[in-house]
């Protein structure tokens, strides 16, 4: 991985007017003007995790961790990738509003050369599952409950292949009862030459003739080194298409990709026909919001330098061309904001969530250095990107103590300690990872809802989740993909800044729209498909 071009500085030559072409619909003011800078205890010393991202040049990138809950108590526990080094689990003892705790368990996930790892409930059981991908054979892990896990390749007929593998998305086509699951890998590990072009296909894993059961996989031609993945319902079709974030320094005559994927058929690749327009740059990670509540998500695509925050240009959805509006709304973070360096920085994970809960998405983003690469920031801190109330953002990274200079990869936001303020990990190379308790004077109030619809895709992924409050709605879209190596499952959380309650509905995957209904503020809700929310206590 080599910088050729600090694309971002070119940004600031712009004429005012194309940058203000280029900006976003102001957001609804949620919470007023004031901007409630957050605060973060760091608890990584005392929290019982000790988890290192090691190895050398196939564990390069990767380095993820998967949070979620399996012993349902409502906790998030926590999967760390260890590389060349075994993988740990670790259950979540934290006390509610408390500090962090975690306590290392043997769960039967300790496998070497995992990279990335994503919890999914494959078989539909109400029982976390589990996909480790590996430098090596990727391995899909059943839940049996009280985190223990269990090897399903063969059970489920999964070909984990032999490839080096970093990026993973999941989606159910068209109500199927098993899952479609996206792989994406890296560097051919068998080329003799140096690297250059030398890209393993990406795979496709559908579900088989018969129940329970995986295809041979099939490959996604051409694959440019893929490090993030995310089926995506970019346009509100109701069938979410597969985005592909590519590394440009190992292929040759490629750019970012994003394929149709409708059941019974072949994927078919967006060209320029289609409106999809020619992007090259070193992707390593994908995080999507609506950001502009216009009912599309954005994009953030993390990158060497050269950050990107997409939005979509056509107002009817009708083609998949995106602006870039990173350098007018102040996320381009393209170079270290503060410990001296100006070279450009390294970002690898990105996560929307709402860390002072003014009910505005905020954007937290893991950077580190390839290695010791000199002409890139070896001291280059996370960012912490906070939203103001016209929709740019500010950098609060520094003041909120979660400015680390450790070589970071995957990470993860999720209320730890069921306080309704959001945490933060960092997955390291070479380093311990570090964990955040938000402990935000003056943040707003909040609400977290899980997911539960009977039958298949039991946490309906593929839906959407809307909150409403007056006349501002906030959504999220459920996936099971994105970020750097890293995925989650449990609670979605919502900022309410000053409101005392407000509305939520469910848009199942299959379209179908659940009443809204009040939720309260500072309380936690299980939507259950067609049934009133259900309240629940930690």
């Amino acid at each position: 991985m080599t910088m050729r071009q600090l694309s971002p500085l070119r940004a600031a030559m712009l004429p005012a007017p194309l940058i203000a072409a280029l900006l976003l619909a102001p957001l609804p003011a949620f919470a007023g003007d004031t901007l409630t800078i957050p605060a973060f205890a760091d608890d990584s010393a005392t929290s019982g995790i000790t988890s290192r991202y090691e190895g050398d040049w196939e564990y390069m990138v990767g380095g993820g961790v998967a949070t979620f809950d399996c012993n349902a108590d409502g906790f998030a526990d926590l999967l760390f990738a260890g590389g060349s080094a075994p993988a740990t689990f670790y259950r979540n003892a934290s006390t509610t509003g408390g500090p962090l705790a975690f306590v290392p368990q043997v769960a039967g996930l300790e496998l070497d050369a995992v990279t990335g790892a994503y919890p999914l409930d494959i078989d539909s059981d109400g029982i976390m599952d589990l996909v480790l991908l590996r430098v090596g054979e990727n391995v899909v892990m059943r839940g049996l409950g009280d985190c223990r896990f269990a090897r399903a390749n063969k059970d489920w007929g999964f070909d984990g292949g032999d490839a080096w593998s970093a990026a993973f998305a999941a989606t159910w086509e068209g109500g199927a009862g098993w899952p479609t699951l996206a792989i994406g890998n890296y560097i051919d590990r068998q080329e003799e030459a140096f690297p250059w072009g030398s890209c393993t296909p990406n795979w496709l894993h559908r579900p088989g003739p018969t129940g329970g059961r995986f295809a041979a996989p099939l490959p996604l031609l051409p694959s440019f080194c893929a490090l993030s993945l995310l089926f995506t319902d970019w346009n509100r079709s109701g069938t979410p298409s597969l985005r592909v974030s590519n590394d440009r320094e190992y292929y040759k005559g490629g750019q970012e990709q994003m394929w149709r994927i409708m059941p019974g058929a072949e994927p078919q690749r967006y060209t320029a026909e289609d409106g999809w327009q020619n992007l090259r740059i070193w992707g390593m990670g994908i995080a999507s919001y609506d950001l502009n509540a216009d009912s599309y998500p954005e994009y953030f695509l993390t990158s060497m330098a050269d950050n990107k925050l997409q939005t979509l240009k056509a107002p009817d959805g009708s083609a998949p061309a995106y602006a870039d509006v990173a350098f007018p709304k102040g996320v381009t973070a393209h170079r270290p904001y503060t410990g001296g360096e100006v070279v450009p920085s390294t970002a690898w994970h990105a996560q929307f969530g709402d860390v002072n809960n003014d009910a505005r998405a905020d954007l937290y983003v893991v950077k580190g250095n390839v290695a010791r690469m000199p002409d890139f920031a070896q001291r280059d801190p996370n960012n912490l990107l906070v939203q103001r109330a016209d929709g740019t953002f500010q950098e609060t990274g520094d003041v909120a103590g979660v400015a680390s200079m450790l070589v970071g990869r995957g990470g993860a936001m999720a209320d730890f300690n069921l306080d309704g303020l959001v945490d933060l990990v960092a997955v390291n190379r070479w380093e311990p990872a570090q964990i955040w308790r938000n402990v935000t004077p003056g943040a707003g109030g909040w609400v977290q809802m899980r997911l539960d619809q009977p039958g298949v895709n039991r946490d309906a992924i593929g839906g959407w989740l809307e909150l409403r409050s007056g006349d501002a709605v906030q959504r999220r879209e459920i996936t099971s993909g994105g970020g750097h190596a890293s995925g989650q499952a449990g609670w979605w959380h919502f900022g309410l800044g000053a409101a005392t309650g407000a509305e939520a509905r469910v848009i199942w995957p299959d379209g179908v729209a659940d009443d809204w209904q009040p939720v309260d503020a500072n309380a936690f809700y299980v939507l259950e498909r067609g049934q009133p929310a259900r309240l629940w206590q930690p």
